[in-house]
């Protein structure tokens, strides 16, 4: 038992599933931080032409007020053109950070759409288990990795940022232009340092993602053999099940029996019970079978009902082996069973003369 309880096992395809459902995904935070942070750098070199013309117009505008008395009339426009001016600015880059975002949760874990994180749930309210939540290994872990992180990154920026304050006397003498330069070529480098540096982390935060979440899905072998009762239902339920339906065919089997032209036995083992209605049927159908106690009960009712009972071993065995209930024969067995059906009219007739 101790065996069960233990969680060694790999989740199942239907575990995570149904974990997805519950908008239980491996999301690493730092990695669509990464991928957005990288897109919304791109996003702003590519639509800084198109700022720095937006900012040339509004300066354009704003001159001439610059050298008058302003009235009531001219702030008022003034403000609308600025708010105008900034939101063409500040939306294009906007909307193409938040399609990022969405992109790069999209890359770790696809589409997905649930509706279960919107049901309030009062369980995450209860102050005990909030209290546990704030002292368990998983928020101390998430702490410890926060601070790592923030460390390496003041650590590398501080290293950088010293280096570049040696060469800050001789750039003193630079002309403003080349002092301009100076300072975007070191940014550029801090930039590109900074984002390898992301890079590294996101990749860690998303295996560790990963990893834990995997973790926290794997299964004990009880649960995997309560899953499988779940999907494939209960053995004891689905024999029950079965056990009545071989009933209630055998019940149906046998008020059939009535209806048939001729049993065709092997005398101690098997009974055929077939059927021929040549307005409804192709050809002779089988109706009943069993061997043993159930053909010994099939010719039984065969007698109280009338129909014929021939002995023809072979046939019966073949019938037995080849043709399934409400089943019509074989063309194999089409002339061994027209001379018994044969057989059975003729002999009909001559009962009746």
């Amino acid at each position: 038992m101790a065996d069960d309880a233990e969680k060694t096992e790999e989740p199942t395809s239907k575990k995570i599933d149904d974990a997805r459902k519950d908008g239980n995904v491996p999301k690493s935070q730092d990695t669509s931080s990464f991928v957005t942070l990288v897109v919304a750098i791109g996003a702003f070199f590519a639509l800084l032409p198109y700022i720095k013309e937006r900012m040339f117009y509004l300066y354009k505008f704003a001159q001439p007020y610059m050298l008058n008395e302003l009235e009531k009339n001219d702030v008022y426009v003034l403000m609308i053109t600025v708010f105008r001016e900034f939101a063409l600015m500040v939306l294009p880059l906007a909307a193409i950070v938040a399609l990022a975002g969405v992109l790069a949760s999209v890359m770790q874990f696809g589409f997905l759409t649930t509706t279960k994180l919107l049901i309030p749930d009062f369980k995450k309210i209860d102050p005990i288990k909030g209290i546990k939540n704030l002292v368990s290994i998983k928020k101390l872990i998430e702490g410890l990795k926060i601070i790592l992180k923030v460390t390496l990154v003041m650590v590398v920026a501080y290293y950088y940022l010293l280096d570049f304050t040696k060469e800050l006397p001789s750039v003193v003498f630079f002309s403003l232009m080349s002092q301009l330069e100076w300072l975007r070529d070191k940014a550029l480098i801090l930039i590109a340092v900074m984002l390898l540096l992301f890079l590294g982390l996101a990749l860690f935060d998303l295996f560790f993602v990963r990893y834990n979440y995997f973790k926290d899905l794997k299964m004990s072998k009880q649960e995997i053999k309560d899953e499988y009762k779940q999907m494939e239902g209960d053995p004891q339920v689905k024999a029950r099940i079965k056990r009545v339906q071989m009933e209630m065919s055998k019940k149906r089997m046998m008020s059939d029996i009535p209806t048939a032209d001729v049993v065709i036995t092997n005398p101690t083992h098997f009974a055929v019970a077939i059927r021929y209605d040549t307005e409804k049927e192709n050809a002779p159908k089988i109706v009943a079978k069993g061997i043993d106690n159930l053909a010994l009960k099939i010719k039984e009712i065969a007698r109280e009902h009338g129909v014929q009972v021939v002995e023809n071993p072979p046939l019966a065995r073949e019938l037995y082996k080849k043709c399934e209930i409400d089943q019509m024969i074989p063309e194999s067995l089409y002339k061994a069973v027209a001379e018994v059906l044969a057989f059975v009219y003729k002999s009909s007739q001559k009962d009746k003369k």
